[in-house]
């Protein structure tokens, strides 16, 4: 099936027009909607009617659906995803008769990979969007390939060999995670480590992996240097050029790759309704450039 690839920005990110999700696609569509994704990081596919299982199914496309991961409300019953479909987690900050339906909030959600914090990150996440707030709750996606490409010699040597911890206590939205305490020192973050600079587990290409900033540190060094030296990467990495902003539309349906982006969330008014529906891709453990 032919279909259209419109770019969304010099940073990446494109939009496909032209296919009917809902159709089961062939093998050289799939083929071709990968090498697509590989190419601009982040696609994008307007005016889906998915159910719960179709979005699985569309994930599939990408990869291998796994379970999602535990629901971070704090006042909740629910186990983070859709009953009796446990690859669809709900991301929300509605409350029904008390309980929070989902987790996140409306709050703004920091830079961060999804699942770093794990020995094997996931290789992508996919995000559908059922209900949305009047303003806000934008998604900003940053592409890791570029900002590693343009960075200075002397800071890509410093990095060169270097692990970081990725913090597990925190969620995206700086929340405590259930069951653990605030991280006093940064040297015992709980949390896997990674190296700064990997090589992309499909196309091979180097990319910066950091996580989230919280609680971050570079394994081997002084406490001091380790934070100057991650302030100075930040810096580089969150440049605007390397960035691009999604606004949502109901029905929208955005794929990212793990691997080569980091993406934030920014906040809405905790008044007004956001019901998304997320999968995740089983992924592998980071491999250093």
């Amino acid at each position: 099936m032919a279909f259209e690839i419109v770019p969304g920005s010099p940073a990446g990110g494109a939009e496909i027009r032209g296919l009917d999700l809902r159709q089961k696609l062939d093998p050289a569509t799939v083929s071709a909607l990968n090498d697509a994704w590989h190419e601009n990081l982040v696609l994008l596919f307007r005016g889906a009617d998915f159910s719960d299982e179709e979005l699985v199914d569309f994930s599939r496309y990408f990869g291998e659906p796994e379970k999602a991961p535990p629901n971070e409300a704090k006042n909740t019953t629910s186990d983070g995803y859709v009953p009796g479909l446990p690859e669809v987690s709900v991301i929300s900050n509605v409350i029904v008769d008390g309980v929070e339906i989902g987790s996140l909030g409306s709050g703004e959600c920091f830079w961060h990979a999804d699942m770093s914090y794990n020995p094997k990150p996931v290789k992508a996440a996919a995000l559908y969007a059922l209900e949305l707030p009047a303003t806000g709750g934008e998604t900003s996606f940053l592409n890791l390939y570029a900002a590693y490409e343009t960075m200075p010699d002397a800071l890509m040597k410093k990095i060169a060999g270097r692990l970081a911890v990725h913090d597990l206590t925190l969620s995206s939205a700086g929340t405590l995670r259930k069951g653990y305490e605030p991280v006093c020192d940064v040297t015992k973050t709980p949390g896997a480590r990674h190296p700064m600079t990997i090589k992309h587990p499909t196309t091979g290409r180097p990319a910066l992996l950091l996580g989230r900033r919280s609680n971050s540190y570079i394994v081997g060094m002084p406490v001091a240097e380790s934070e100057a030296l991650l302030d100075e990467v930040w810096a580089h990495m969150t440049q605007p050029q390397f960035v691009w902003t999604h606004n949502w539309r109901v029905g929208d349906v955005i794929i990212w790759d793990n691997f080569a982006v980091m993406h934030r969330r920014l906040e809405f008014d905790a008044d007004d309704r956001r019901i998304m529906h997320r999968t995740q891709l089983k992924g592998v453990a980071p491999v250093a450039a």
